[in-house]
């Protein structure tokens, strides 16, 4: 659905796109993160040409909010009621999808109304013109497996066929009230795709590339830069840290993240950190590495790309859409080769040219054209 469109029709469809209400569902905002960046991305600019937006989420932190109103955006906060700890971010966003998923609460408190409904949530289904599909939860859970604990695992296993049911129902649902459905990713399109959804475009998630950029024409190089979520495949990071790899991570303490790993000698975890010392972090590690159990998209290897260091990820899902092999980064099939080529990497080093390669790439996903895309389908709309 991806249309072209000369210097005049451009000039005539973003000029349509003010004085317009628009509403956009998001998944918990107990942070800007994740999830979150791509709609913020968009209602920023929408605020921006004159537009009324408000933000509707199940559950949004006090500090969310209080930025929201500063930047001229209405928060609608649901104030879902909910037994996991605020702290425990996949675990409650997990609880938020259940809730709809299962007795459609969040649906029902959102109700419908006359603005521009833009459906950026996994765990609502609400009449909307454009549903933004970021993964079936489903699917992820199932990816995701090999790394829980023990008392994950059994859980999962008893409610494993209740989750991908009531999954494919929520997916069911979402795309018979919703006009069109865009996916962040080539493969987050097959994801859903097998749920029998007919997703109508793909718009990759923006990054800002004024934000991140190499902080540095002098990296020191002495580290390889991860992070560490739930996605996070700890076992590969693991026999990496074994190996002598000097390791830098950051993240947050999820409660599956292995303890051996925080107090292993050959990582420093570094927590949560500001936006300046991440873009420094990525800026001056020799290369990150990416070893993942599911990731429709994947911030980690366009942001490090972006800051100038190469990323070692796997031949799969989303990261491989945005990593070139041999250009910008390098792909692995499995486990060992990914594990051999981050020794390799460790060891020997790489032609200092793939840095400005990565520059490059990652300004294809800059902010701006993510923006363009939006703005073309929603003329469509008015």
């Amino acid at each position: 659905m991806d249309k072209k469109f000369g210097a005049g029709q451009r000039q005539s469809s973003e000029e349509c796109i003010n004085l317009l209400k628009f509403r956009f569902i998001c998944d918990i905002m107990m942070n800007l993160h994740g999830s979150i960046q791509p709609a913020m991305c968009l209602a920023n600019d929408l605020t921006a040409r004159g537009n009324e937006v408000s933000v509707i989420s199940p559950l949004i932190s006090s500090d969310v909010e209080t930025y929201l109103q500063k930047i001229g955006i209405t928060p609608l906060n649901l104030h879902m009621k909910h037994f996991t700890n605020d702290s425990y971010l996949s675990l409650l966003w997990f609880e938020t999808w259940a809730q709809e998923a299962f007795l459609k609460q969040i649906s029902q408190h959102i109700g419908e109304e006359s603005s521009f409904t833009l459906n950026f949530s996994q765990v609502a289904s609400a009449p909307s013109l454009v549903s933004y599909l970021q993964g079936p939860v489903s699917t992820a859970l199932k990816d995701l497996e090999k790394e829980y604990s023990t008392s994950f695992r059994l859980a999962y296993y008893i409610f494993k066929p209740f989750i991908k049911y009531a999954d494919g129902r929520l997916i069911g649902q979402i795309g018979k009230v919703s006009t069109l459905t865009i996916a962040n990713s080539k493969f987050c399109a097959s994801m859903y795709s097998k749920f029998g959804l007919k997703v109508h475009d793909v718009i990759y998630p923006p990054i800002d590339c004024v934000t991140f950029y190499p902080s540095t024409s002098n990296p020191s190089s002495n580290y390889v830069f991860t992070y560490f979520g739930k996605e996070t495949e700890f076992s590969v990071v693991k026999k990496l840290a074994d190996m002598d790899v000097k390791i830098k991570t950051f993240g947050s303490k999820i409660p599956f993240t292995r303890k051996e790993l925080l107090d292993h000698p050959n990582i420093e975890f570094l927590g949560k950190i500001s936006t300046n010392k991440l873009v420094d972090a990525y800026s001056n590690a020799l290369f990150t590495v990416f070893p993942f159990t599911h990731e429709p998209f994947g911030y980690i290897p366009l942001e490090s790309m972006a800051c100038g260091t190469p990323v070692l990820t796997y031949n799969k899902q989303g990261p491989s859409e945005c990593v070139i092999d041999g250009l910008t980064g390098w792909l692995a099939d499995t486990d060992e080769q990914l594990v051999h080529k981050a020794s390799e990497l460790w060891k020997d080093g790489y032609p200092s040219t793939m840095r400005k390669n990565c520059v490059k790439e990652a300004a294809k996903f800059d902010k701006r054209f993510y923006i363009e895309k939006w703005i073309r389908h929603l003329s469509s709309f008015t």
